[in-house]
């Protein structure tokens, strides 16, 4: 059980990259690296140069957050759900 834990969790952060390296089309390769964990979370911290960055700071935290809410709402529902 805790093994797949880890995967749900340390998946995305291996998945976004590996698959934005694969895809050809230039525009899904942008919006993958967009919405990427890594990417969203090194964007929080840049400081210089934002507009050589795939997706702006603030943009970045946003991301970040949806993916924190969702990950808490999953958790509360499978609670729910062994609870019951």
């Amino acid at each position: 059980m805790l093994v797949s834990a880890m995967g749900i969790v340390l998946g995305p952060l291996y998945l976004f990259p590996i698959v934005a390296n694969v895809v050809s089309n230039e525009q899904w390769h942008r919006h993958l690296r967009q919405i990427g964990p890594t990417t969203a979370g090194l964007a929080i911290q840049a400081t210089t140069d934002l507009s050589s960055l795939p997706i702006s700071p603030w943009a970045g935290l946003g991301v970040l957050a949806a993916r924190a809410g969702s990950a808490l709402l999953a958790a509360g529902l499978v609670l729910r759900l062994r609870a019951a």
